[in-house]
């Protein structure tokens, strides 16, 4: 009897462990809903990837994995200053997106993007 006692309880406990995902969630730009994600898809995509990791070009240059490793620009005013000016390869945002844009971009960069560090 006491086997079985053990047996019962030895499968409620890893029936309760296996319901509990402990993986985080990783932040997905392609499902998500949001304006920010638009924004990015439709402006940013395009060279750091659909879901801004970064690649490498034919002619060896590398687009920056803007989600993991480490950051050049790291404060919300270097972020918004690199995409309203551009620089280092990018081309500037200023004259394409609204300021309001831009902030929000910054926002969604600290928020969602760097939040997997």
């Amino acid at each position: 009897m006491k086997v079985y006692k053990l047996l019962i309880l030895l499968l409620f406990v890893i029936f309760f462990f296996a319901c509990f995902d402990r993986t985080p969630t990783r932040y997905s730009i392609t499902d998500s809903k949001t304006y920010e994600a638009s924004l990015f898809r439709q402006n940013c995509a395009i060279c750091h990837g659909p879901e801004g990791e970064g690649k490498m070009l034919d002619d060896g240059r590398v687009i920056p994995n803007i989600r993991g490793g480490q950051h050049k620009y790291t404060t919300d005013q270097q972020i918004y200053d690199h995409i309203a000016n551009g620089g280092n390869g990018m081309v500037p945002f200023r004259g394409i997106l609204t300021d309001r844009e831009i902030k929000q971009l910054v926002q969604f960069v600290q928020r969602d993007l760097r939040k997997d560090k």
